[in-house]
């Protein structure tokens, strides 16, 4: 065993999912817990998270309530739902383990609804300090400002 630029051997460079492929990342046959790949394909920043969605009935693979080690294959619709959002992606790849974003995309197809626009932050309700409790009156008009 030699140490020093000669004993190191040279790579070419390749795509990230060649990288991921010959990693043994991506997987040809057999089919992957739905939590582990809803985190792999970088749609949940853990796993743990992952798992927890699927707990609380936030994860549905092909239209029906999926648990954490149920598995996935090609082909299926995973929709998850977190923070207001619906994301609605078909497994096109599997992958074991967490992958690159680049890699990643190239794992499913996103057919998600848009994200809602950013809406215009409106205080509604701010009292001056100090003014006391507010009336019936005032509550029924911050309850009309709010919505409700």
């Amino acid at each position: 065993m030699g140490h020093g630029p000669a004993a190191r051997r040279q790579t070419p460079s390749r795509s990230p999912a060649a990288l991921a492929y010959s990693a043994g990342m991506e997987t040809e046959q057999g089919t992957v817990r739905i939590d582990s790949w809803i985190w792999s394909v970088r749609l949940t920043k853990t796993r743990a998270l992952a798992a927890t969605a699927c707990r609380g009935g936030h994860v549905r693979l092909n239209g029906e309530r999926a648990k954490a080690a149920q598995p996935v294959k090609p082909g299926d619709e995973v929709r998850l739902r977190q923070a207001g959002r619906e994301r609605i992606v078909v497994v096109k790849r599997l992958v074991r383990k967490r992958v690159g974003a680049p890699v990643a995309v190239e794992c499913y197809v996103d057919n998600s609804p848009p994200p809602p626009a950013r809406e215009e932050v409106v205080v509604a309700g701010v009292r001056d300090r100090g003014t006391g409790r507010p009336t019936k009156r005032d509550r029924r008009e911050l309850d009309q400002l709010r919505g409700h």
